[in-house]
């Protein structure tokens, strides 16, 4: 283990001399105040509650564990995920088994385990029945994700442009009441819970006000004297840096007080108190990680400057948008800095690989370090071995640093295990 205290010039060249010219940070106390803040808006509000953190954001060991000792429970969306949560230590019964995919083997698992499982489709339906018909000397339980209308003032909000999510059972069609038909019946399952998270592009406290809402009468309507909790799902806002300039943001108190309010309202219509979820993902991650990457070469083209880092696009922008994040420039060189406009660019062959499009600042000079931040959400899950090796990760508790995702080398970028050379 390494100490650092900031990213000075002696400090990122100690990094460079140990980690390459290209590396993540992961500050691992930011997380857990991301986490105990969210947390503690939402358990001073209702006391009943569970933080789900969604493993396909960030599935970082590191990150998982440190979730884990928080008392976060893991959010899975595959078998994969499960056996992850599972092999890091996670109790089963702390693992909420959500996604559109489960094999007969994942159902049997969970329900065994008695994880939180919500179920998604009539085939998953299907693998319950006969699984619990087949062994009915216990008692399982299941919940349910709900598909409803979520237009909001004459506006859908769901992410992409989509007009209806594609998960869960649809309210308006009968499908809901469909699926709750075919499992009410079994003397041997309940029905505890109800599931629905919508990826939405507002992010907004209207759109949890109307999923809360609607989870809530819909239960009291359908599994009143089953249900066991209400899971509202993820897709909150975290810390949001200013060069998004997104206005009237919600705060993790926000959130809370329009969820939390709407859940102590109508608690009093169920046999138990609910327990509420939440699943964030990005909320806590997002800004618990930032990209170091040394510049190349500075050439122009034209009347443009191509900045050339030793990193990629695919290191920072999982999307690969061309909108531009927040970066911080360390200066290695002497002597005075030319501001113009500038492009950085990464080490692929494709015309796309743009880190940072139109930066009007100093030029960067070769052997300057550039430093990416807010880009723990999705950048390390969704960042694919292409052309180049995989760049270690390092965290960093107070001034203490220490190695958590070794540099890929060529066994880890062609598996010898998988490929057949």
């Amino acid at each position: 283990m390494q100490s650092i205290q900031n990213d000075s010039l002696e400090n990122l060249k100690l990094l460079k001399e140990k980690y390459g010219e290209s590396f993540y940070l992961f500050d691992v106390e930011k997380l857990r105040r991301n986490y105990l803040n969210m947390f503690s808006a939402f358990s001073s509000r209702y006391n009943n509650f569970i933080i789900g953190y969604s493993y396909k954001t960030n599935y970082l060991p590191t990150v998982l564990k440190e979730i884990s000792h928080l008392g976060g429970f893991a959010e899975v969306v595959s078998r994969l995920e499960y056996d992850l949560a599972l092999k890091i230590g996670v109790n089963p019964q702390k693992i909420i088994f959500n996604g559109p995919l489960k094999s007969k083997d994942d159902i049997a698992l969970a329900l065994e385990n008695e994880s939180i499982i919500n179920l998604d489709s009539f085939y998953e339906i299907d693998i319950v029945k006969d699984y619990v018909l087949q062994n009915n000397k216990r008692n399982y339980k299941v919940g349910l994700r709900a598909n409803f209308e979520i237009t909001i003032d004459g506006m859908n909000p769901i992410q992409d442009g989509f007009v209806k999510s594609r998960f869960g059972f649809c309210v308006e069609n009968g499908n809901f009441e469909k699926a709750l038909s075919e499992l009410v019946g079994i003397d041997n399952l309940d029905i505890v819970g109800l599931h629905g998270h919508i990826s939405t592009q507002t992010r907004s406290l209207k759109v949890y006000e109307k999923v809360t809402q609607t989870l809530c009468d819909l239960s009291k309507k359908y599994i009143a004297s089953t249900l066991e909790y209400i899971d509202v799902g993820g897709g909150f806002f975290g810390n949001v840096p200013k060069i998004m300039n997104l206005k009237n943001v919600p705060t993790f108190d926000d959130y809370a007080i329009t969820i939390c309010s709407i859940m102590n309202k109508e608690k009093i219509h169920f046999i138990k108190e609910p327990c509420l979820i939440v699943e964030p993902g990005l909320a806590l991650v997002v800004d618990t990680f930032k990209f170091y990457c040394q510049v190349v070469d500075v050439k122009k083209n034209g009347d443009e400057y191509f900045v050339l880092v030793n990193g990629s696009v695919h290191n920072i922008k999982s999307e690969l948008s061309k909108k531009n994040t927040s970066m911080d420039f360390v200066k290695t060189n002497q002597g005075d800095y030319q501001i113009g406009n500038f492009n950085v660019v990464g080490y692929t062959c494709m015309e796309r690989d743009y880190l940072m499009t139109d930066y009007i600042d100093d030029i960067p000079k070769p052997g300057d370090f550039l430093i990416f931040n807010n880009v723990g959400a999705y950048s390390i899950v969704l960042n694919p071995p292409f052309i180049k090796e995989r760049p270690p990760i390092i965290a960093r508790t107070g001034s203490q640093i220490s190695i958590v995702r070794k540099r890929e080398k060529l066994d880890d970028f062609i598996n010898s295990n998988i490929y057949i050379y």
